[in-house]
C-alpha cells in the first residue's frame, strides 16, 4: 500500500468527477499513546489504536481515492513518513500542530466545494476566516467538547473531522453533504 500526496494550490477547486470518491479526516495520532486516555478512546494500547485506525482508512480508502487529511497524523519526530507509507489514497495534507516532515507539502488551508455547497478545510476550527459563512471543516478539538465541537455543529456551520467523531475511520464528504441537509432547516435542503 503506498499513498499518493495530492498537491493542490490552496482555494483551486477539486475536479470531483476525476476521483471516484473523497474523504475527509483528522487527528488519528498513531504512534501517541496519551491520546487514548486523553479522548478515551476505546484502545487498550497504542498498538491496537495504530493496527485498527490504519485497518479501519484502508478499508474505507482505495488507492484512488482522495483524501483530505486536516493535521495531527502521528506523533514523533519522523513518524508521519512512516505512517504514511500504509495508507491508501491520495491524501492531501493540511498541516496540524504535531505534523512534522521535509518530503510532505503541508498546506495551511484548502476550499472544495460539494453539490453546491462550499467548504474551509482547516485543522485549528479558529483559524477559519472570520468573515467565512460557509462551512468549515476542521479537527483539532477531537471528542473533548461535543458540546461547542459536535459533528455538526448547524449554527456555526461547523462539522468536527476529529477521528473520535467519525466512528473511527474517515468520512466522506458525500456523506458530511448528506448529514448537513438530512437534519438541516428547510433552507439547507432547498440550496
Amino acid at each position: 500500500m503506498q499513498a499518493g500526496i495530492g498537491v493542490q494550490e490552496e482555494g483551486l477547486e477539486l475536479d470531483f468527477s476525476r476521483y471516484p470518491r473523497v474523504y475527509i479526516v483528522s487527528d488519528l495520532h498513531l504512534g501517541h499513546a496519551n491520546i487514548i486516555r486523553y479522548c478515551e478512546r476505546p484502545f487498550s494500547n497504542v498498538g491496537e489504536m495504530n493496527a485498527t485506525l490504519i485497518r479501519n482508512w484502508n478499508a474505507v480508502i482505495g488507492n484512488k481515492d482522495t483524501v483530505y487529511f486536516l493535521g495531527d497524523l502521528a506523533f514523533g519526530r519522523n513518524a508521519t513518513d512512516f505512517w504514511l507509507s500504509q495508507l491508501n489514497g491520495n491524501i492531501t495534507f493540511i498541516k496540524g500542530n504535531h505534523d512534522r516532515s521535509k518530503s510532505i507539502p503541508f498546506l495551511d488551508h484548502a476550499v472544495v466545494q460539494r453539490d453546491g455547497m462550499q467548504f474551509y478545510l482547516v485543522h485549528h476550527p479558529y483559524r477559519a476566516p472570520k468573515d467565512w459563512s460557509d462551512w468549515t471543516v476542521h479537527g483539532h478539538v477531537h471528542n473533548n467538547n461535543p458540546v461547542l465541537y459536535p459533528f455538526i455543529n448547524r449554527e456555526k456551520r461547523t462539522v468536527n473531522a476529529s477521528i473520535e467523531m467519525t466512528g473511527y475511520r474517515p468520512i466522506s464528504l458525500d456523506d458530511i453533504v448528506k448529514e448537513i441537509r438530512a437534519e438541516g432547516t428547510t433552507e439547507l435542503a432547498d440550496e
